[in-house]
């Protein structure tokens, strides 16, 4: 098992990695810019080299830069969805200086077009700036179904995915407290949620995972991360899906309201014997 949690960019890649390593995670996600906004960091090409080699030295699993919560690759105005693409671009050029990692993106919202549009939305953004060429692993993150959410069924993933031309660098990233959220019954029928998503996108397309409890029930729709064990969800569900055989070369990473002690403990509760 690989897991981590979600890390400040603020004092640069090589200290993420010596942070990560001190909590005992071995993986770690880190926003590529504001999540609220549209700043970008400019990269030290030296500490991204030095946060490689860190990471060949401890054996760590594939690290996930996420996109900004401000994106929307489907909405129905064109200047958001130039917005969502331009910076996507730029994130996917950026990730370049961590060759062979993992980016993750949510959908987005079709703003009352309907799903069908919003999936032909998303899927044109990704065939205008995914390239042969890059090392980066793009992911779909399943969601929740609040409003007009794209990507709360494995269905509307599957149909993204299956418009990717490039579908060698296109995979999915499940979060488990979205996808309780969405109708999924993860707490209670872990094996039977996991076959239903091998029969409709295929477990090779499954590359990472946000391991979050739910702070609302089944079905509910909310999106409301908890920490580990507080929540809808519970402990030994969340360690029975961190313990799956078939995943355990993927990068689990916690996003619950947390600080780096609280992460030490989740970790610390997942990886007990």
């Amino acid at each position: 098992m690989h897991i981590g949690c979600h890390l400040s960019t603020s004092d640069g890649f090589l200290a993420m990695g010596q942070t990560a390593l001190s909590i005992g995670a071995d993986t770690f996600q880190f926003f590529t810019r504001n999540p609220r906004g549209s700043r970008a960091r400019q990269i030290d090409p030296d500490d991204a080299q030095a946060l490689m080699d860190f990471m060949k030295e401890h054996r760590f699993a594939r690290i996930i830069a996420h996109a900004p919560y401000t994106l929307n690759p489907c909405s129905i105005d064109e200047r958001t969805r130039q917005f969502a693409l331009d910076t996507m671009k730029d994130d996917l050029q950026r990730m370049e200086f961590t060759p062979f990692q993992l980016y993750n993106f949510h959908p987005g919202s079709h703003t009352g077009q309907g799903i069908e549009k919003g999936i032909e939305e998303i899927t044109k953004l990704l065939n205008s700036i995914i390239t042969q060429a890059q090392s980066t692993t793009v992911l779909l993150e399943t969601m929740a179904g609040k409003g007009t959410e794209v990507g709360s069924r494995f269905e509307e993933l599957q149909a993204i995915i299956d418009g990717v031309e490039l579908k060698d660098k296109i995979g999915v990233c499940m979060d488990t407290c979205h996808i309780f959220d969405a109708g999924y019954d993860i707490r209670d029928n872990w094996n039977g949620v996991l076959s239903e998503f091998d029969r409709i996108i295929g477990i090779g397309n499954l590359k990472a995972v946000h391991l979050n409890d739910s702070m609302n029930g089944l079905g509910s729709h909310k999106d409301r991360h908890q920490k580990i064990g507080e929540g809808s969800i519970g402990l030994e569900a969340l360690r029975r899906i961190a313990r799956t055989p078939e995943l355990s070369g993927l990068p689990f990473c916690l996003e619950t309201p947390n600080d780096l002690d609280g992460y030490r403990r989740e970790i610390e509760m997942l990886s007990a014997q």
